[in-house]
């Protein structure tokens, strides 16, 4: 290494002092403080910490769509209710931060030429840092394996951007390269560094041959905006499977209201996820002996003893829950368990359809489930169209005694399918962009669930879904346009225009830190050409 040449003493000193945690002068170094091979391999290893890290808090960014899954999983699981989004978005911003602050300095250094002697410490952090993000990875495959399908979705939406942002930060990385290769005197190193770096720029100038994205279209070929359902109603706005819920959902211009529903022991239908009461009602303080039965074992008048609404304003499932004005909260605190009429007679008020669920399915009286629930619908007076039907339990049994109920399957259609699928109701990750596209032409509509980003409503969007089950129907009802839609042409511009311009930087960074080189190397051998008189004389 040489002295430092592209910035002062002091700055150059300062960087040492944080990267190695030690005050290092300009007279030590020159006594011989150097870049070791094993500094070199702590570098590299710092490197690949940080790209780590960025990739898992790329990741962090996605699965925030799916995040109050977990949160409910964890309440099922402890009974304690956090949202641990918040948690994970915290740790992941210390850890990225702290990465990108040591990377950043190391560059500095290697721009200044100075040695990067990383200090203790930092090292044994950077090992936690690696256990901890590999750690995060591992549970994320073990728990929740649909997420890594996530990012695959995720990247018709980003990819385009992706490139562009990794093509900018490789293209600054040819300074601190340029500045090490002619500073070295090894020359197996130099070549083996510049041909790895060339062929990762090639990949990288040539990855949007591979790129693919549904909302690269024209104009005039996107679809029409997907219809919103909403899930459990508006949860963002309120209590989740209420009354209120369900009249925030139309007020968000939602067209289906999705639940789910259970039948209480004396056979009343009514409006319940979860297989106990715990988490949407106050049922450990009415009945705390009984609080951990299942849904289905309360009767009709027991269950309207419970409050459904005040631990929306105690737990805030939603930071929406904060900006709710006086009137929502006092209402909130109004109610109650729905029963099945209750929710079909303000759907058909609204002239909105109902999609459920009934649940549990592994009941042994879950026929009598069935019965029960087609008595109430056909006992309402709701236009059969409006209801979408869901469970798979005796659905010929439904066909026959309510042939005006829509038919929705969880599942894709068969290669040998006796009756053609009309709707289909699957999770986002299931359908690619191609099967969506295919659906439609075939006149199936497809619902996808639970959608409540606008980058995932937007691939969605220019795929062509027919619809979306959505918590966040306030938001996506603003959208009048995906985030980004470009044209072909457009984007094959900015392709170019990317590649280009890369290309210039890295060239000019190679080409004037080679002058600055070359303009060095002459100072140094006429100093060692008066070093080398100087001490003739003396010896004579």
């Amino acid at each position: 290494m040489g002295d430092p040449s592209v910035c002062c003493q002091p700055c150059a000193t300062c960087l040492l002092c944080l990267y190695s945690c030690r005050w290092i002068t300009a007279k030590e170094k020159r006594k011989g403080l150097k870049t070791t091979k094993c500094d070199c391999s702590w570098f590299l290893f710092l490197f690949f910490v940080f790209l780590f890290t960025l990739v898992w808090l790329y990741f962090t960014i996605i699965i925030l769509n799916d995040f109050h899954n977990f949160n409910e999983f964890i309440f099922k699981q402890r009974k304690l209710w956090l949202d641990w989004s918040l948690v994970l978005l915290i740790a992941t911003a210390v850890l990225i931060t702290y990465s990108t602050v040591l990377v950043v300095l190391a560059l500095c250094l290697q721009l200044c030429g100075q040695p990067l002697k990383l200090h203790w410490l930092h090292k044994i952090l950077l090992i936690f840092t690696a256990l901890v993000v590999a750690a995060a990875f591992t549970g994320l495959g073990i728990k929740w394996a649909e997420e890594w399908r996530s990012a695959r979705v995720s990247l018709q939406a980003t990819g385009p951007f992706l490139h562009i942002g990794i093509v900018g930060g490789m293209t600054l990385l040819a300074w601190p390269l340029a500045s090490f290769i002619y500073r070295t005197r090894n020359t197996g190193l130099t070549v083996f560094l510049l041909l790895v770096y060339c062929m990762v720029m090639i990949t990288l100038y040539l990855a949007p041959l591979g790129i693919t994205s549904p909302c690269i279209m024209e104009e005039n070929q996107l679809p029409p905006k997907p219809a919103l359902v909403g899930h459990r109603g508006a949860p963002m706005l309120a209590p989740e499977n209420t009354l209120m819920s369900l009249h925030k959902a139309v007020d968000c211009d939602v067209q289906v209201f999705e639940t789910d529903v259970m039948v209480s022991a004396d056979g009343v239908p009514f409006l319940m996820h979860d297989e106990e009461l715990t988490r949407t009602t106050n049922v450990e303080a009415v009945f705390p002996e009984r609080a951990a039965l299942n849904s289905t074992a309360f009767n009709w008048t027991d269950l309207q003893k419970l409050d459904a609404g005040s631990w929306f304003l105690e737990r805030r499932p939603f930071p929406t829950v904060q900006s709710l004005s006086a009137v929502d909260r006092n209402e909130v605190t109004q109610q109650r368990i729905p029963s099945l009429e209750q929710a079909l007679e303000a759907a058909k008020q609204s002239n909105i359809s109902i999609m459920f669920d009934l649940r549990p399915e592994n009941h042994s009286d879950y026929q009598s489930f069935v019965n029960a629930t087609l008595e109430v619908i056909l006992e309402s007076g709701i236009p059969l169209h409006q209801v979408l039907w869901l469970p798979d339990g005796f659905r010929e049994q439904v066909k026959q005694q309510a042939p005006g109920v829509q038919q929705i399957y969880g599942r894709k259609r068969l290669q040998n399918e006796k009756e053609p699928l009309l709707h289909v109701n699957l999770p986002y990750q299931e359908m690619s962009s191609e099967e969506i596209r295919q659906y439609r032409q075939d006149n199936i509509s497809v619902n996808l669930y639970v959608v409540n980003q606008p980058w995932l409503f937007s691939v969605l969007w220019c795929s062509g879904v027919s619809s979306v089950t959505t918590n966040a129907c306030q938001v996506l009802k603003e959208m009048k346009h995906p985030i980004w839609l470009l044209p072909s042409s457009t984007y094959l511009m900015i392709w170019i225009v990317v590649d280009c311009a890369s290309f210039l930087v890295i060239l000019w960074a190679f080409l004037l830190l080679k002058k600055c080189s070359q303009r060095r190397r002459p100072a140094e051998s006429e100093t060692d050409v008066l070093l080398t008189k100087i001490n003739s004389l003396m010896q004579e």
